[in-house]
């Protein structure tokens, strides 16, 4: 008898239909943080639904922000900086790394206490990564038990300090942003320069709002400044474009089955973010892009995906930024492919919510894949044939997904364990597996 949080996937003989893709994780956060920040009302259409981002309203109502449903959209109500109180109690992050992080930076720089925590993955997560950068801008933030772990006790401080220059040796927009959202609150301009460029949407939802940044072009990596400003941020209306991590499962899956097409509607397009469009094409991927446009300062379009045959490339460098949240599925394309396919530089994969080099290792080669775990990512040969198998997410949301996908290809029930896990990011997904698989889990 199954556990009902175990679902049983049997390989569908097509794959046809259209997916709206939910909301992007990384802006409905930033959408929802910045409009408590200004002054105003702002409307936030088309915000993900899910774990993470429960957390974050949770968090920003104990701050004392005024976020409201209207109808499927959302109300933020701000009063500017100087709105925001000390929370009665620890704020609770839950699962959510971008929550902890970016909330850390906002209250570092304004004039009160707070205590962040998490839930036991979060609280295992490495937190040096702002606190140390936090710490050289002249906040005050520590470990409350000195490993670098959550919970993190962030006192008010003037020593918040103008212009500084701040590098993060890590191509991070949790890290940068921390770092811009701390100078913001504190009233004061700061460079962050980061070794390659991350995703940019702080920067471009700030700019909307009213901040100024530059972009220094004669120093290596790449660099972003943030102008001192007394004004306030202004409050915009936000419509959020579908995240492209919860596409990357579908544009796997198509690809990698024999008879599919699939019609991926509003996924955004972001250059920081489309690594794993890059990638895929690389390989041989059949990805047709229609129906761009821009919405609220994002480039957004549908995705056509159709069924390919790939290739092994070697994803390095600049592209791991573009594509960290979809390298797990990248191993599995791998699989398929003809050849090698190397992914290095990608050793920020061991700090997620799970180790999600060894662990996709573990799932992959539950599969039958020929894969091995390196430092900093994969080396995967492909063209095995796959075989069934019981895979655990360990709670990752991203590896039940990778999971699944996996399963799709198999002939004979494979199964996923702690098959919830999807509700941190992509609450819908089991459903929409079942509607574009032919209800093939059980």
């Amino acid at each position: 008898m199954l556990n009902q949080d175990e679902r049983v996937i049997a390989a569908p003989s097509e794959i046809r239909g259209t997916i709206v893709i939910p909301g992007d994780k990384s802006i409905s956060h930033r959408s929802l943080m910045f409009g408590s920040l200004a002054l105003g009302t702002s409307r936030i259409t088309g915000i993900l639904e899910s774990d993470d981002i429960s957390s974050t309203i949770s968090c920003l109502r104990l701050l004392g922000a005024d976020i409201r449903m209207d109808g499927e959209d959302v109300l933020v109500t701000g009063k500017g900086l100087g709105g925001l109180v000390e929370p009665s109690i620890p704020l609770d992050c839950g699962n959510s790394g971008t929550t902890a992080r970016l909330l850390s930076g906002i209250i570092a720089g304004l004039p009160f206490s707070s205590i962040l925590t998490g839930d036991d993955s979060l609280r295992s997560r490495p937190m040096a990564r702002i606190i140390d950068p936090l710490t050289r801008l002249g906040a005050s933030i520590k470990s409350a038990s000195g490993d670098n772990l959550l919970p993190l006790s962030v006192s008010p401080t003037s020593d918040i300090q103008d212009n500084l220059v701040i590098e993060t040796g890590v191509a991070s927009a949790q890290v940068k942003s921390a770092i811009l959202l701390c100078a913001l609150s504190a009233g004061v301009g700061v460079m962050v320069k980061e070794p390659l460029l991350s995703r940019d949407h702080t920067e471009r939802l700030l700019t909307a709002m009213g901040a100024e940044f530059v972009y220094p072009t004669e120093l290596s990596g790449h660099s972003v400044k943030l102008l001192r400003t007394e004004n306030e941020l202004q409050a915009v209306d936000i419509v959020v474009p579908g995240d492209i991590s919860t596409a990357a499962p579908w544009i796997v899956a198509a690809t990698l089955h024999e008879d599919a097409e699939l019609l991926l509607e509003g996924v955004g397009i972001n250059k920081t973010r489309t690594g794993i469009l890059d990638i895929m094409e690389m390989m041989g991927a059949d990805i047709t892009i229609i129906s761009e446009k821009n919405m609220g300062g994002e480039p957004v379009a549908d995705l056509m995906i159709k069924s390919a045959d790939l290739k092994g490339v070697i994803v390095e460098g600049e592209l791991i930024p573009r594509s960290i949240d979809e390298l797990t599925l990248v191993a599995l394309a791998g699989s398929r492919a003809s050849g090698k396919t190397l992914i290095r530089d990608a050793g920020e994969l061991r700090k997620k919510e799970t180790d999600r080099i060894g662990r996709t290792v573990d799932i992959l080669r539950g599969f039958g894949v020929d894969i091995v775990g390196t430092d900093d990512g994969f080396v995967i040969t492909g063209g095995g044939k796959l075989r069934p198998s019981v895979s655990d997410s360990y709670g990752d949301h991203r590896l039940a997904m990778l999971a699944a996908v996996a399963g799709i290809l198999v002939e004979e029930q494979s199964c996923v364990t702690n098959a919830s896990a999807v509700n941190i990011s992509y609450p819908a997904f089991w459903s929409e597996f079942d509607r574009i698989c032919g209800g093939n889990t059980i």
